[in-house]
């Protein structure tokens, strides 16, 4: 199946998904209404767009969901992000962007040759590194101040990279899994993560899937028409 028949398909499925219908948690429809679907331009959108254009190499996300995790951002307002897989470096240019404030260090696995470094590195002071899953671990266990937001991209460790993280999650933890239908495997394992009992709340917008650690809160999974 075609990748546009197989989205046109999974938007059919989740049509009753949308708008936050069935949601009873106000914080969970705040989350869906406010962050997910809004539609209001960004102050950043434009510059951002003209830096999707210098890009080359196949984008990770579409511009729907970059979009996306800059309101995220923009909403969670994180102190420190941790990234495994940086690709072009668009996705992470569109985070930064959301908080210059925040601390943001994308890890490759191979030598990094991003998109956005020179316009955006210096300015939202992006830390860059190589070094994959080792060099992800090795910070997660030697900084001083633990990642809030964990994003889990462009990599095919992304089942030990969970696990790595799973010990230094919070209350205020968020770990955001990219394209987490890339294949059958992928897949049965985003389904387990979603049942596992260390998760809390998580959402699946197909694209991306979100997991929370709040701990207080019911366990509860949200499927979100995000297509």
């Amino acid at each position: 199946m075609s990748r546009v028949l197989l989205r046109g398909w999974n938007w059919c499925r989740r049509f009753r998904k949308r708008c936050g219908y069935g949601v009873h948690s106000p914080s969970d429809f705040f989350l869906i209404t406010f962050v997910i679907y809004e539609n209001l331009p960004f102050y950043a959108y434009e510059r951002l767009g003209r830096l999707r254009k210098q890009c080359v190499e196949k984008l990770e996300h579409r511009e729907k969901v970059d979009k996306l995790l800059f309101r995220l951002v923009n909403y969670m307002q994180p102190e420190f992000m941790l990234e495994l897989g940086t690709g072009t470096g668009v996705s992470t240019a569109y985070m930064a962007e959301a908080n210059r404030k925040m601390k943001v260090v994308t890890i490759s696995d191979s030598v990094i040759n991003v998109e956005g470094k020179n316009e955006y590195g210096c300015r939202n002071d992006i830390v860059y590194e190589e070094g994959g899953l080792e060099k992800f671990k090795s910070l997660l266990q030697g900084s001083d101040i633990k990642p809030d937001l964990i994003h889990i991209s462009n990599t095919d460790d992304y089942k030990e990279a969970f696990e790595s993280v799973l010990p230094y999650v919070s209350s205020n933890t968020c770990v955001i899994i990219s394209l987490p239908y890339t294949d059958d495997e992928k897949k049965k394992w985003w389904k387990d993560i979603v049942d596992d009992v260390r998760t809390g709340v998580t959402f699946d917008l197909y694209d991306i899937g979100l997991i929370f650690f709040d701990n207080k809160r019911i366990k509860e999974h949200r499927v979100v028409n995000f297509l």
